[in-house]
């Protein structure tokens, strides 16, 4: 039986987000394919890990090396190439994270395999594997695919792939894995973490996000009594951000934060991909946007077509005086 294999990546002793969303992706085209999943997850301490991974994983191999502490690329690219040319899995997926980018492609050179970077989705086709990458900020996708080779590399865009649970009990070997050699080139320090701003965005349950459409700052204030009025916060587009109107950490997007709030709002946002990404898992998504081919209303629960500036007003004050009416007994 042929292999899809994902690679985990792990920060301060947790499973990086991506990868669940990588192993999620590779149990959807295995159980399409009929392949077998395994998932390899290299450090000094991670056995811990291996039974969340099993969760949708046929096999876990956790691979015991002090070398590779924290996901380091370097000793993860030389046991991943000797596992990959032993197995000679199908597909390779890695998440496309720093890590990611800094292993995927030393690791194609090595093993000879061809890599296809910030996929947006993988698929399969008659045994072909297909993959689509977003260009030209969202406005093209293109569908590629791979010559016939025995292992391909594709790493995966986050955001990109929804984390589906699954009660998969894979089996888990542990290897002891020993290099030889040091790689004081580039060694793992510390962390470094951007200090907490004074809004954390990806914990309120309301948000009301403004994008280029508003037009100018002093526009945002009629946005913020929206804001006021749901008891929600505002965030933003990139934009916004890139225009200096409202602060980094406001912003949602690839770029920014993934937020899943109950409401999200888009106000003025025409939806590139790197923003849908961001926040196309809150529960109920409501669009405001004078261009009804605006791809926002694609993912969007409710949507009105009109200028942001007459709608929100009149909602806003529509909702302050339902807030003030008393409910009907």
């Amino acid at each position: 039986m042929a292999e899809i294999m994902v690679v985990i990546e792990h920060r301060k002793q947790t499973l990086a987000e991506i990868s669940l969303q990588m192993l999620s992706k590779g149990r959807q085209l295995a159980d399409q394919t009929g392949n077998e999943l395994v998932a390899v997850v290299i450090g000094n301490d991670v056995s811990r890990f291996a039974g969340n991974i099993a969760k949708w994983a046929d096999k876990v191999l956790v691979v015991r090396n002090e070398k590779a502490g924290e996901s380091l690329a370097e000793p993860c690219q030389k046991i991943l190439a000797l596992i990959i040319k032993q197995r000679k899995p199908k597909l390779v997926i890695i998440g496309h994270s720093s890590f990611g980018m800094d292993l995927a492609p030393s690791l194609a050179i090595e093993t000879d395999a061809p890599l296809i970077t910030d996929c947006v989705d993988i698929t399969t086709e008659n045994g072909i594997i297909l993959t689509i990458r977003s260009l030209y900020n969202g406005k093209v996708n293109a569908l590629l695919s791979f010559a016939q080779v025995d292992t391909a590399i594709v790493t995966g865009r986050f955001g990109a792939f929804i984390v589906e649970e699954s009660d998969k009990q894979g089996q888990i070997e542990e290897i002891d894995f020993p290099l030889e050699g040091d790689f004081n080139y580039k060694q793992f320090k510390e962390y470094f973490e951007q200090a907490a701003g004074g809004v954390d965005i990806t914990k309120a349950d309301v948000l009301v996000s403004v994008g280029r459409g508003i037009k100018e700052k002093e526009n945002i204030k009629i946005v913020e009594k929206l804001a006021e009025v749901l008891g929600g916060v505002v965030s933003c587009s990139r934009p916004v951000v890139d225009y200096g109107w409202l602060p980094a950490e406001r912003q949602v997007g690839l770029s920014g934060k993934t937020v899943k709030p109950k409401l999200y709002m888009a106000i003025g946002i025409s939806g590139a991909f790197q923003h849908m990404v961001g926040m196309k898992n809150s529960q109920m998504i409501v669009a405001i946007n004078k261009d009804n081919q605006a791809p926002i209303f694609s993912i969007a629960d409710y949507g009105i077509v009109d200028d942001v500036l007459k709608v929100v007003p009149e909602l806003t004050k529509k909702i302050a005086e339902l807030k003030a009416t008393p409910p009907v007994s």
